[in-house]
């Protein structure tokens, strides 16, 4: 048995390295916009722009990593969207704490999340949620990625009254065009059975944009966010973050500093908790769920491991200095692309850590060549839908209300709380409540307490 085949069980999940490799690369290029996009939420709220970096990559691939070689799973994991925004926007800009509380509060969540996580508290949670939920999460991921892929792509638009609309001008916006020419391109290459073609279709569209630049159509414009495509450069010198490793501690000071301090410090924490606990989770049940990992009793194997991999990789992100880091669920296009196990992660890894001296090369791959492949990986995702229960309206009602918040509320935790409410709601309007378990109760309660006293 080679090295490999005894470390990943490559062979045992029907795959093999070549498309575990693969698969690595196509996680990879989708969400490597967090590089940039971490800078840019980061350094609003005053922290160094080369230090976030740093922390973003290297907390990227030691929580991947582990996710590869621990729990063998082909996720990955970076400083979460959302998470980073709550830390930026809200509790340093809006609440005016520094960056030093934000950094404790998401160290006092990862260690709470590693506790939670070695009990099995957070397996728990995945276990309890029923299955026609889990194929309802994975449909409402798989439409919210393709939002996701339309609105990177400019193909829908922010309009105050409609909160957002189809983009009258997608075919006369070289960006957005581009993007629709690499969707098609995209399509034609899946519907070919052409290997890699999330990855091709990516890097294609990719091209495309680079000679639309070199012939002036597609002009770079920084304040409308369209940038050059073409690398001024290849290798760069990685940047130093010391300037903020281990400021959480500081924070810690900041914390203790008043009872007001303390209490609104227990907040944010409790909040940096739920919303990591519930994103986590939908990621898990939607992306295991297209995989086929789920057991035949609707246990998922490893999710201890992996649960575990993702609560370290928060307080090690946090002692670098980056907000919360969870499992993305980009990790959906490697998996769509045929990753299965954790060969997938280890290469996302030696990918975000090779890019820490590619970054200029891996910061100009523009998200309009990134949407095609996230909107293929949106409607593969879909495909669990064909086992839902559509007749059954004790499943329709709260399927339909997670798939919807999902998508509305840009969150995948709030398709989760307001899924599972309506499913309580629908056994006790149709007198079976005793099908719900005490554990559902309790996070019923659970919600309901968070929407009534805290924002």
């Amino acid at each position: 048995m080679s090295f490999l085949e005894k470390t990943f069980h490559i062979k045992e999940r029907g795959s093999t390295p070549a498309t575990e490799v693969r698969a690595g690369f196509t996680t990879f290029v989708t969400m490597a916009y967090i590089l940039p996009v971490n800078i840019a939420i980061l350094s609003a709220a005053g922290l160094d722009q080369g230090a976030v970096f740093m922390a973003t990559a290297l907390s990227s691939v030691i929580g991947t990593i582990l996710m590869g070689l621990w729990a063998g799973l082909p996720f990955a994991l970076a400083p979460g969207m959302g998470l980073n925004a709550f830390f930026a926007y809200t509790v340093v800009l809006t609440m005016g704490y520094s960056p030093a509380f934000a950094l404790a509060a998401v160290l006092f969540e990862g260690l709470i999340f590693i506790v939670l996580s070695i009990t099995g508290i957070r397996t728990m949670l995945l276990d309890s949620i029923p299955k026609q939920l889990r194929l309802a999460m994975a449909g409402g991921i798989g439409l919210f990625i393709i939002f996701i892929a339309f609105s990177n792509a400019g193909i829908v638009i922010d309009n105050p009254a409609l909160l957002v609309q189809v983009n009258p001008d997608v075919l006369r916006t070289p960006s957005v065009c581009l993007a629709v020419i690499g969707m098609i391109i995209t399509v034609f290459l899946w519907m070919r059975k052409i290997k890699g073609s999330l990855l091709l279709g990516i890097l294609l569209t990719w091209g495309l944009g680079i000679v639309a630049e070199l012939v002036g159509w597609y002009v770079p414009n920084p304040d409308a966010k369209l940038f050059s495509l073409i690398p001024t450069g290849i290798v760069s010198a990685p940047p130093s973050v010391d300037s903020l490793f281990g400021l959480a501690f500081t924070g810690i000071e900041d914390a203790m500093a008043s009872t007001d301090a303390l209490m609104n410090f227990l907040v944010v924490t409790l909040t940096f908790l739920y919303l990591d606990i519930f994103d986590t989770l939908g990621t898990f049940a939607g992306v295991m769920t297209k995989a086929n990992m789920v057991g035949p009793d609707g246990e998922f194997p490893r999710a201890n491991q992996a649960f575990a991999a993702d609560a370290i990789a928060t307080t090690i992100g946090a002692v670098m200095g980056t907000s919360t880091v969870t499992t993305f669920v980009e990790s959906a296009s490697g998996v769509a692309d045929g990753g299965r196990t954790g060969l997938t992660a280890v290469t996302v890894a030696m990918l975000f850590l090779v890019s820490i001296f590619f970054f200029p090369i891996v910061s100009v791959i523009p998200a309009f060549a990134t949407a095609p492949a996230l909107m293929m990986v949106g409607i593969l995702m879909c495909e669990t839908l064909r086992e839902f229960e559509w007749t059954n309206l004790e499943a329709l009602i709260p399927g339909i209300m997670t798939m919807l918040f999902m998508v509305v509320g840009y969150s995948i935790s709030a398709g989760i709380v307001w899924g599972l409410l309506f499913w309580i709601l629908m056994k006790l309007a149709a007198g079976k409540a005793r099908e719900v378990s005490p554990f559902l109760w309790c996070l019923g309660i659970i919600f309901v307490l968070k929407m009534l006293f805290f924002d």
